[in-house]
């Protein structure tokens, strides 16, 4: 779920100017990553119509689909306080079948159309899971039982090891989202926000989470950890905020939340005495030493994930100098923690980073505010962002969040978090085109003789096979585009980056061509059409 509008509108009211010290460092090629996972979340059209939304995906050459597997959606009297008599919670067949049919229905048509599915396990937790002192009303997730937690997990793996009912196999999964958010796990802080709670309950969901993947035939997947939100508050407590900050249900800052879960402080320093034991973590070296041990998914999981929303800004800013903040441009800060946290207990392991939700709310259709971006605008800083991502070592995930935008008359007062790359009527914005094309031209202008770098990619190309784009080139502000050069694309993903000559000032686009039908064995209504990725102008002195 991405962050509320209200935790949106705050930080975009304190955004600082240009972060150039935070910037992703920009490696020589030779260090990119190139291997980007094209992941993509949808939750509800991909659970609503399933066959539909994946073969849009399909065309826009998605490589993974992201979907909330929501605990209480399918655990059965979700509203009890009560489990049911003799429910045996690690059984997928004592779960209501009708919670499990969008699943099935998901996994089935994904693997038809050769599309990963990832599974992000978590919240809301059914009542009967939830801990002592449930306020009333409680619709999310308060202190969950990390052993029913296991279970469900259990369950889950279970269902979907490639072993159940002709069910296939799912080989991604996400261990909780959000942990940082209070919406997605409560309380957040205790004690008047002196002691960050929610570290320690994710530290248990994880145990038990990665204990239940590993019986089930899962302990050779892709299993991801942290998908944290970007941004959190601290404060003590006042009439606004009767618990503090972060409280029952806002945010925590997201390294804050690395540290604690890791159990060092701000130094690093492993955690002793009583500052440890009040979040769960030994309190002495000896207890230290057994830490990696007792918590191997902690350790073993395949990656570490960050929800980077940079709100309305370009991905190489960000809306604070806040250094427990980790939005885009500050992922190299919690990959460089996550580094000296492994260290910390004598491994040396480098966590890959996903990007696993990300995406630009646009205005229109938010036209009641001014801080959104125009959808012209999005469609560049998305292009932008994945060219980071693909320079970067370190992140090996691009994430489009919602393909539509949502129905407005659900969010009257702003429009919903309209980050999707069609508008809810249907007609597409230009981040359409952009997202299947990207292209991005670092520097836009240079002298006459001298090349640019043009770098982009033909996203479907990896599942329909025609390996060639075209750069195109107009001169001046109209006529034709003609194509100045053909490039093969030598990444499995499509990406390419090449230094051009243009001859002219003017613009610059990119072509690509789906194969004749029939070409890759399935019948396409695109097939033998051209498209075109978003037009980017250039200056030659």
């Amino acid at each position: 779920m991405p962050p509320s509008f209200r935790a949106v509108t705050a930080a975009v009211v304190s955004v600082a100017g240009f972060m150039a010290a935070l910037m992703l460092p920009i490696p020589p090629p030779a260090a990119a990553s190139g291997g980007q996972v094209a992941m993509f979340q949808d939750d509800l059209r991909l659970l609503a119509d399933p066959q539909r939304t994946l073969e849009t995906l399909r065309e826009l050459g998605v490589g993974v689909v992201r979907v909330s597997v929501r605990w209480n959606m399918i655990a059965p009297a979700p509203r009890s306080r009560r489990a049911p008599a003799k429910f045996n919670a690690s059984n997928p067949a004592a779960y209501p079948a009708a919670g499990w049919a969008p699943y099935d229905a998901l996994v089935r048509d994904a693997q038809a159309y050769g599309i990963g599915v990832d599974l992000s396990l978590g919240g809301p937790s059914p009542l009967w899971a939830d801990g002592p002192g449930t306020p009333a009303g409680e619709q999310w997730s308060w202190k969950p039982s990390a052993a029913q937690f296991g279970k469900f997990v259990q369950a889950t793996g279970t269902r979907y090891s490639g072993r159940y009912h002709s069910l296939p196999r799912v080989q991604e999964w996400e261990i909780w989202n959000e942990p940082n958010f209070g919406e997605d796990l409560a309380p957040q802080a205790i004690n008047g926000s002196t002691v960050s709670l929610a570290p320690t309950m994710y530290r248990g969901l994880v145990d038990a989470a990665w204990a239940a993947l590993g019986s089930t035939g899962h302990g050779s997947d892709t299993v991801i950890l942290g998908n944290l939100d970007a941004r959190g508050q601290s404060g003590r407590p006042s009439r606004f905020a009767p618990q503090g900050l972060p409280g029952n249900y806002g945010a925590t800052k997201p390294m804050q939340f690395v540290r604690t879960l890791y159990c060092v402080d701000s130094a690093y320093r492993q955690l002793r005495g009583a500052a440890a034991a009040a979040v769960g973590c030994p309190t002495s070296a000896a207890g230290s030493r057994g830490f990696r041990a007792a918590h191997p998914g902690l350790f073993g999981a395949t990656a570490f994930a960050d929800h980077p929303y940079p709100v309305n800004l370009p991905p190489t800013r960000a809306t604070s100098g806040d250094p427990d903040y980790v939005e885009f441009n500050e992922i190299p800060r919690l990959a460089s923690a996550l580094d000296r946290l492994e260290r910390s207990y004598g491994s040396g392991r480098r966590f890959p980073i996903y990007n696993n939700e990300y995406g630009y709310i646009t205005n229109p259709p938010n036209t009641s505010r001014s801080h959104f971006v125009s959808p012209t605008t999005a469609a560049l800083y998305i292009n932008w962002a994945e060219y980071l991502s693909w320079r970067s070592p370190r992140i090996v995930c691009s994430m489009q969040y919602l393909l539509y935008d949502p129905n407005p008359r659900n969010a009257p007062e702003y429009g919903g978090f309209a980050s999707g790359l069609i508008l809810y009527g249907g007609k597409r914005k230009p981040t359409y085109d952009a997202y299947r094309l990207p292209l991005f031209l670092p520097v836009s202008s240079t002298r006459r003789g001298r090349s640019l770098e043009v770098w982009g990619a033909a996203r479907p190309a990896h599942r329909y096979g025609n390996e060639s784009v075209q750069i195109q080139f107009q001169r001046g502000s109209r006529g034709p585009f003609t194509t100045i050069a053909n490039v093969g694309l030598s990444s499995p993903l499509g990406y390419f980056d090449r230094h051009v000559v243009f001859p002219a000032s003017g613009a610059v686009r990119l072509a690509w061509t789906y194969p004749p039908a029939g070409a890759v064995g399935f019948s396409d209504p695109l097939a033998g059409q051209t498209v075109y990725s978003r037009t980017t102008t250039i200056s030659v002195r």
